[in-house]
């Protein structure tokens, strides 16, 4: 018998035996997004899409995927909707009380660990490709986090099913210590290429600067995608479509309603 601290092999049989008698796994969900992430001289720029998919149909056209975890750190968010959200706020309000036990400015790398530990516990099954980015004491940071609990920190770093485009154009023109307009135009044209080379990936392209002197959120800060004819409103008054033909049916004669009597309950 596994202890706690050890790893849990005991139902390996019973999936084994699963997988022999016909019932196949469940295969792994796509993410659907394109977040990044990139360091730069004063500060991160986080930049994420704004498409929600639910399977092949768009379910939110402007979904908001870069969550609030402390005052200098944010959080984007690839993976579940709900399991991005849920996950960032839950870590946000144990870095409020961690602040409040300490009297200090929160660390990125606590709320990194936290994240971590956090997925490492429920196996891999929080859908929740993270790229968390934040300024502390010790300088600009960003990191990966991957929904089994392992973690990567790089000055740029992409993540989601548009991740391979938007790597491309990181990896063609990344310099270290870019100003941070040249940060922001980067991370924008590689959201750009998410969304134009993705299917999971679409609509508006959402940027948020962190520095030591305060936080910039750009909602919405470019719209490649606008609709260029609104949909018309169509209004057709009551007796436009004609009727050709009435018939009503008391419920009593109907066949497929059956009317049951209930007996009324004596009260003693």
């Amino acid at each position: 018998m596994a202890t706690q601290q050890d790893f849990n092999f005991d139902l390996c049989a019973r999936n084994d035996l699963l997988k022999r008698t016909g019932m196949t796994a469940p295969g792994a969900m796509k993410t659907g997004t394109t977040i990044v992430g990139v360091t730069c001289k004063g500060g991160v720029v986080l930049g994420a899409d704004t498409r929600a998919t639910n399977g092949p149909i768009v379910a939110d056209k402007n979904c908001e995927k870069i969550h609030y975890i402390a005052d200098n750190i944010y959080c984007c968010g690839a993976g579940t909707a709900a399991d991005t959200e849920n996950t960032t706020e839950l870590i946000s309000s144990k870095l409020k009380l961690h602040k409040l036990a300490t009297g200090r400015q929160p660390r990125v790398s606590t709320a990194c660990v936290m994240l971590k530990q956090m997925l490492w516990r429920y196996g891999g099954h929080i859908s929740a490709a993270l790229v968390l980015g934040g300024v502390d004491i010790n300088g600009s940071h960003i990191y990966t986090i991957y929904p089994h609990g392992s973690s990567d920190k790089l000055p740029y770093v992409t993540m989601g099913s548009g991740s391979l485009a938007a790597m491309s154009i990181f990896e063609s023109e990344y310099r270290d210590d870019m100003e941070i307009d040249e940060a922001v135009a980067l991370v924008t044209k590689a959201i750009a290429a998410g969304v134009f080379n993705d299917l999971g990936s679409g609509s508006n392209i959402d940027v948020t600067i962190i520095t030591k002197d305060g936080t910039d959120i750009r909602r919405n800060y470019v719209t490649p995608n606008e609709r260029k004819h609104p949909a018309a409103v169509y209004y057709y008054p009551p007796g436009t479509t004609a009727i050709l033909s009435e018939k009503i049916v008391p419920i009593a004669q109907r066949k497929d309603i059956v009317v049951e009597s209930v007996e009324k309950m004596e009260v003693a």
